[in-house]
């Protein structure tokens, strides 16, 4: 048997839910690289890359062609966020990652092509029925995790503010889709995402107090 194979075999039901070896493993280790992104951990990166390679493989094998490209969406900006944690490490005195909220100019810029890239996305699954079975919910939850995860990337506190509007949708398109592991990764995210954001914002008080202290120098 296969690796591919085994991933997409069943590993036990529970409710009347089937649920696949691979949505289980991959949502798995998306809990643990969001769990690592709290921590500001660089792991977080390489553990998001292959959480994305397993629920392609999941998402490919139930023919939801959205659902799998967002997952080539996210290994490429796993790649990008992490080349760019390390480059922040390596500036930091203290080997840390610097987080903050994004200007009102970034917010903007964020918004903006959170409603735009839906829209397009939301258009382009339309157009093709055979890319998704449910349209413009996938296209916000593709757009919205980019966007998520571009923010996280930036260090911007807003990140995770993005990944439970994600969740709102996230959760009830998953088990609609019968991926029932997946919606509750996504409520079990939601409280995670709680918990970070309050880390976060906490952290992001404390780096910018010694640039005010430095600045009335």
């Amino acid at each position: 048997m296969s690796a591919v194979t085994w991933l997409n075999s069943e590993a036990f039901t529970v409710f009347d839910q089937h649920i696949k070896w691979s949505d289980m493993v991959g949502n798995t280790m998306g809990l643990f690289a969001l769990a690592l992104g709290w921590r500001r951990s660089i792991w977080t990166w390489p553990t998001q890359f292959l959480s994305g390679v397993i629920l392609f493989v999941a998402f490919a094998a139930g023919h939801l062609s959205g659902s799998a490209g967002k997952q080539v969406v996210v290994m490429v900006v796993a790649l990008w966020g992490w080349a760019k944690w390390t480059r922040g490490k390596r500036q930091a005195q203290d080997g840390s990652l610097a987080v903050r909220f994004a200007t009102w100019r970034e917010r903007g810029f964020l918004l903006g092509g959170a409603a735009l890239g839906t829209l397009a996305v939301g258009a382009l699954f339309t157009a093709f029925p055979t890319l998704s079975w449910d349209p413009w919910p996938d296209a916000y939850v593709f757009v919205g995790t980019v966007v998520a995860m571009y923010a996280q990337a930036r260090g911007m506190v807003e990140f995770w503010f993005a990944w439970l509007l994600v969740d709102v949708v996230g959760v009830p398109l998953a088990f609609t889709n019968g991926y029932a592991f997946s919606g509750l990764v996504y409520v079990i995210y939601g409280a995670l995402v709680l918990w970070g954001a309050h880390d976060w914002y906490q952290r992001s008080r404390t780096s910018a107090k010694p640039a005010l202290e430095g600045a009335m120098l």
